[in-house]
């Protein structure tokens, strides 16, 4: 069984990413592809990040009513706040995932790419993101 998939590290200016249309065939279409990437990390850390605020701000949770047998308010499902939650797990998952398979073609330079802007973004923005349970992902 033959594999044309590289299963080590490797450095190369012509890895294709996502697709065979997307195949730097310059240093400097290379260099754009790891700023794409880099530019995409980020994107994933301020998803993460405005997610408090969009819960507070925009999916406040339908009405909330008094539940005397359980002591304590419950509140109604909304459509919604449920569609925005939906909707932004979406995006962050389909976010991760091209993130992901970026690293998965094992080139040094997109890898160290995400590295770098999942770096950048929590370093911007991660006072932000400091009250999400994913500001430690």
């Amino acid at each position: 069984m033959s594999m044309s998939m590289t299963m080590v590290f490797f450095t190369s200016t012509t890895t294709p990413l996502y697709s065979n249309a997307w195949t730097p065939s310059t240093t400097g279409q290379y260099a754009g592809t790891c700023i794409f990437l880099i530019a995409l990390a980020v994107m994933l850390r301020l998803l993460l990040a405005l997610k408090p605020m969009f819960e507070t701000r925009l999916w406040k949770d339908g009405i909330s009513r008094s539940c005397p047998e359980h002591g304590h308010r419950r509140t109604r499902w909304a459509i919604n706040p449920a569609v925005g939650r939906a909707t932004l797990e979406l995006v962050v998952a389909g976010v991760g995932y091209l993130l992901m398979l970026a690293v998965m073609t094992m080139n040094v330079g997109y890898f160290l790419s995400v590295l770098a802007g999942l770096w950048l973004g929590t370093f911007v923005l991660g006072g932000w993101a400091s009250d999400t349970l994913y500001a430690h992902h």
